[in-house]
């Protein structure tokens, strides 16, 4: 048995001389210490030795186990580094070599005139709701009076789920939601996107984005309106820039206007940007129709409010001067990174 420990040493000790990765390693360790190694199997048929030299076998053993362990360890240490230089050599990156220079993205303009306009109407005390985009039909069209067979209902073009159930066509139904779980005052903005079956071209399409304002108070007015869009207007496209209103008709409000801007490009001289009018259209407001307020459960004898939409592309596009809607959906860096 002392001669066998002897030759697995010898073995041993020169197959680990001879391994040339830490795979070699692994397989000797294993051949030589594993549960069925050869060592294991001396330790095994000690038992068959007296009960006198089995001290002195166990303790044989174990030094042989432990020098070729320690040979072992010393062996792979070596293999590991000469392998890490190997990896670090196949690696490598030459830093000289010419490479294709990374274009850097750009926010996107639609979303940076919304947070521009949160901003704006934060600063004025509003606060900023939103809702969810497939809405109740009672939410986006009845509790803004527009009851079912209502003429008004056609202009919106509504994706429908079921009847119950549509793609919402406005912000608005935030409001109504807002209105039917609070009391005035409310001073909010809504922002977000909306659905309606558009065909798309340079200034529509199916899927856009709008933010909508609502104040309810007791006595507020037509001229807090007009302040406030005032205000609104001066901040987002500079001093000297005002409001025009024009009447018109919506459901929800009375009276309701449709409001110009006078034209940043030429400041209400006239260009080809507003067809030579100075004013340009821009979004639709007007008094919160009494109707709306008594069916969201506001007394409308005490409260009156006023409630205001845009549409974000519309604002991005005069804004910024740019020719089609289209260029803020599709990603093109060359696009985007004029707006760095």
């Amino acid at each position: 048995m002392e001669q066998q420990l002897q030759t697995i040493r010898e073995k041993a000790l020169a197959q680990l001389a001879e391994a040339q990765d830490t795979a070699a390693l692994e397989q000797l360790r294993v051949s030589v210490l594993g549960k069925k190694g050869e060592l294991t199997g001396i330790l095994r048929g000690m038992g068959k030795l007296p009960a006198e030299e089995r001290p002195k076998m166990g303790q044989m053993v174990n030094e042989t186990r432990a020098a070729i362990e320690e040979a072992l360890e010393a062996r792979a240490a070596v293999l590991r580094e000469k392998e890490k230089e190997e990896r670090l050599k196949r690696e490598a990156i030459d830093v000289t070599m010419p490479v294709r220079p990374r274009s850097a993205g750009a926010p996107n303009p639609l979303y940076t005139v919304q947070e521009e306009l949160v901003e704006i109407f934060v600063g004025m005390g509003y606060e900023v709701v939103e809702g969810p985009e497939v809405e109740y039909d009672h939410y986006n069209f009845e509790l803004l009076n527009l009851p079912k067979n209502h003429p008004a209902r056609d202009a919106q073009d509504t994706f429908y789920i079921d009847d119950n159930i549509v793609l919402r066509t406005h912000t608005s139904p935030v409001q109504a939601r807002i209105m039917t779980t609070r009391k005035p005052p409310i001073r909010i903005v809504c922002p977000g996107r909306v659905y309606r079956a558009d065909e798309a071209d340079a200034t529509h399409s199916p899927v856009f984005h709008q933010m909508e304002g609502l104040v309810i108070d007791e006595g507020v007015t037509m001229g807090d309106l007009k302040g406030t869009l005032d205000a609104f207007a001066a901040r987002l496209f500079g001093e000297g820039v005002t409001t025009r209103f024009r009447p018109s008709f919506f459901p929800f409000t009375e009276p309701s206007a449709e409001v110009d801007l006078t034209c940043a490009s030429c400041h209400g001289k006239g260009c080809r940007m507003c067809k030579g009018t100075g004013w340009i259209e821009v979004l639709g407001a007007g008094m919160v129709n009494p109707k709306v307020l008594d069916m969201c459960g506001i007394d409308s004898k005490r409260y009156t409010g006023f409630a205001f939409g845009m549409g974000l592309e519309r604002i991005a596009l005069l804004k910024y001067n740019i020719p089609n809607l289209r260029l803020m959906y599709e990603n093109d860096l060359r696009f985007l990174a004029q707006f760095r």
